[in-house]
């Protein structure tokens, strides 16, 4: 054995398999559907190959990444344990499931945690369709505290920080800051998306903007201007790519880089 390991990834719907040293660091990685197997270094080509042997399907081709950027590079120099592009939608709500499962039946009243998956999963969803854009999404990024933003989108148009609410087939008033459902009291979630997305500004030193999306409102009425907050539903998530002429291509991979190490979070206040 050559002491590498091969560690599967999917993002956007695709996966690849990056070859590791034992210490986590990037030799390689298997792109299943260009069927190419991309070597950051000629040293360990045959102990790479040795690795990915079990997992190739049908001729590929071997070499150098295609003139790899240098954001691209930084990326693949993280740690995997630093690397918060693999987290899925929900990433924080899917492990508390797991770790302790709500009771079958739950006073006939469904597992909040479930619920907001299901806000964080559609608007995640819609976020990723985005990449053939130009865009990039981050999922369940955690601040310290035990805090997290839902999600992070890097595109043409500039940052936004998303905050995903479920809201099915209710009604939602917003009233800066307040966030009714139904009959329910109101709360301040604004605030909180606005802090989101202070910290997250904070931390990659450019402008975030907040964004409150609604998942699946039956109605939603905003009685009065709001203060530099977007507010949509979720089937509106996708409209942002119609925004541009804030970033360029090399900023937006540049800032992609940044924010999905796990490092760059670790200072927000």
């Amino acid at each position: 054995m050559n002491g590498l390991r091969v560690i599967p990834t999917w993002q956007h719907g695709q996966e690849r398999l990056y070859v590791c040293r034992p210490d986590g660091r990037n030799l390689a990685w298997y792109d299943r559907e260009a069927a190419r197997i991309n070597l950051l270094s000629e040293d360990r080509r045959e102990d790479v190959l040795e690795a990915l042997g079990p997992f190739v399907t049908g001729p590929v081709t071997v070499g150098p990444p295609p003139v790899p950027t240098p954001a691209e590079l930084a990326r693949l120099t993280l740690h995997p344990d630093d690397d918060l592009a693999p987290n899925r939608p929900g990433e924080v709500l899917l492990v508390s499931l797991d770790r302790d499962p709500a009771p079958s039946r739950r006073l006939r009243r469904p597992d909040p945690r479930r619920l907001a998956l299901t806000a964080e999963q559609t608007v995640g969803e819609a976020l990723d369709r985005l990449d053939r854009a130009g865009w990039h999404a981050l999922h369940s990024v955690p601040l310290p505290g035990g805090d997290r933003v839902h999600h992070l989108a890097i595109g043409p148009g500039g940052l936004f920080v998303l905050h995903s609410l479920y809201a099915r087939k209710q009604k939602v008033t917003v009233a800066d800051p307040m966030v009714s459902l139904g009959r329910r009291e109101p709360y301040p979630l604004l605030r909180r998306v606005r802090a989101d997305a202070d910290r997250a500004s904070y931390a990659l030193t450019a402008e975030v903007r907040p964004v409150l999306v609604l998942v699946g409102p039956a109605d939603v009425a905003i009685p009065g201007p709001l203060r530099g907050i977007r507010v949509l539903r979720d089937t509106e998530v996708e409209g942002l790519a119609r925004l541009g002429g804030v970033l360029k291509p090399a900023d937006v991979e540049a800032l992609h880089a940044m924010a999905r190490d796990r490092r760059t979070w670790g200072s927000v206040g």
